[in-house]
C-alpha cells in the first residue's frame, strides 16, 4: 500500500520549528558524506506549445533523488520552475516526491513536495542566521515570493528577528510583508526599493529569479549575513562581485555545485574559497569577527527533501493522515 498525502496534508504535518532539527542533521550528514546525492539533471521543457515562441522553453524540469545513511526510506522529487506561472497565478516551483523503502526499493509514499521544497529550503536561510548572524537580527529581504516568505518564517524561527524589510520591484512586496506581519512577531514593512530593505540590515536574503544583481555590496553594513538562494544556474545571478570582494567569508549548503551559478562564476572565486555550512553547523567553522561580512550562497540539495520525505512518512503514519492505495 502506498500512502497520497496531498499539500494540505504535508503543510499539517510540518512546523518550521521541528524541521530546522531534521535539515541539520541532513545537512551534516551531507557534510561528512554519509549520504548518496546523484547528479541533478535539470533540462528545458515545453518547446514547441506557444506557438508565438515556439522554439523557446517554457521552463525547466529536475529530477533529485537521494539517500540519507542509516534511513528507512530514499527519495527522488520531481520538480517544475516556470517563470512565467506567476501570471497564471500559479506557483514559480512546483513538485513532487516518491518514497520508496531502503532494504526493499517499495513504493511507500506519493506526496505533494511544492511545500517542502519551500519549507525545507527556508530552514538553510534559518539554520545560516542562527550560526552566521549577530542577534538581534535586523532583516532585509530582496524578493516577495514563496522563498521569500519562506525565508524569513525559518530565521524568524531561529533566531530573534526585531524587523523585517521586504522589497520587490511588483506588488507582491505588499501582500509578501502584510502575510509576514500577521505569522510573525516581528513588524514586517514592504519598502520601495532593494537598497532600502539592504542598508542597516544585520541579515539579507535574496530570493529571486533574478539574471544580474539585485544586490549592490556596498550597501551592506559591517557584519551583515547575507543569503543568497536564487541563483542555482550559470545564468542566474543575484549577488555582485563586489559582495563578495567584501565578504571574509563564503559558506554554501552544496559547495561543489555553486561554483556553477552565476552569482560564484561573476565573482570569480578563488578554488577553496567556499566553505561548508555543515562545518558551522558542526563547530569547526564560523563568524571570526562582528563586523566581517559573510555570505552564504544555497542552491539545495536532493538530501534535504529525503530527510523531510522520510520525517513526513513517519509523522503520517503515526497520525493516519494521507489516502493508501495499492498501485
Amino acid at each position: 500500500m502506498v500512502r497520497v498525502l496531498d499539500a494540505t496534508q504535508v503543510a499539517s504535518l510540518l512546523d518550521i520549528g521541528e524541521l530546522l532539527s531534521v535539515i541539520e542533521t541532513a545537512l551534516i550528514k551531507q557534510g561528512r558524506g554519509e549520504v548518496v546525492r546523484p547528479e541533478r539533471p535539470h533540462f528545458p521543457v515545453g518547446a514547441g506549445l506557444d506557438p508565438d515562441r515556439p522554439d523557446e522553453a517554457l521552463g525547466t524540469g529536475l529530477t533529485m533523488p537521494a539517500y540519507v545513511h542509516g534511513s528507512d526510506y530514499y527519495a527522488t522529487k520531481l520538480v517544475g520552475f516556470f517563470e512565467g506561472n506567476p501570471a497564471r497565478d500559479l506557483p514559480t516551483i512546483t513538485a513532487q516526491i516518491v518514497v520508496n523503502e531502503a532494504d526493499t526499493g517499495l513504493p511507500v509514499a506519493v506526496m505533494d513536495g511544492t511545500h517542502v521544497t519551500g519549507m525545507r529550503t527556508g530552514c538553510i536561510g534559518g539554520l545560516a542566521a542562527r550560526e552566521l548572524a549577530t542577534e538581534p537580527v535586523d532583516l532585509g529581504v530582496v524578493g516577495a515570493g514563496t522563498q521569500a516568505r519562506w525565508q524569513t518564517r525559518a530565521i524568524a524561527a531561529a533566531t530573534d528577528v526585531e524587523r523585517v524589510r521586504v522589497y520587490s520591484p511588483s506588488d507582491s512586496r505588499f501582500d509578501c510583508a502584510s502575510e509576514l506581519d500577521d505569522d510573525l512577531d516581528a513588524p514586517v514593512e514592504a519598502v520601495d526599493s532593494a537598497r532600502a530593505a539592504v542598508e542597516g540590515a544585520t541579515a539579507v536574503v535574496t530570493a529571486t529569479p533574478a539574471e544580474s544583481p539585485v544586490l549592490d555590496g556596498d550597501w551592506l553594513a559591517p557584519g551583515t549575513l547575507v543569503v543568497a538562494v536564487g541563483a542555482f544556474s550559470p545564468e542566474m545571478q543575484e549577488l555582485d562581485p563586489r559582495t563578495f570582494d567584501r565578504a571574509s567569508q563564503v559558506f554554501a549548503d552544496v559547495p561543489e555545485e555553486v561554483t556553477d551559478t552565476g552569482d560564484v562564476i561573476a565573482a570569480e572565486l578563488a578554488d577553496g574559497a567556499i566553505g561548508s555550512l555543515a562545518d558551522a553547523l558542526e563547530g569547526t567553522a564560523g563568524r571570526d569577527d562582528a563586523d566581517e561580512i559573510i555570505v552564504v550562497e544555497s542552491v539545495g540539495s536532493a538530501v534535504f527533501d529525503a530527510a523531510t520525505a522520510a520525517y513526513i512518512v513517519e509523522l503520517a503514519e503515526a497520525a493516519d493522515v494521507g489516502t493508501t492505495v495499492e498501485l
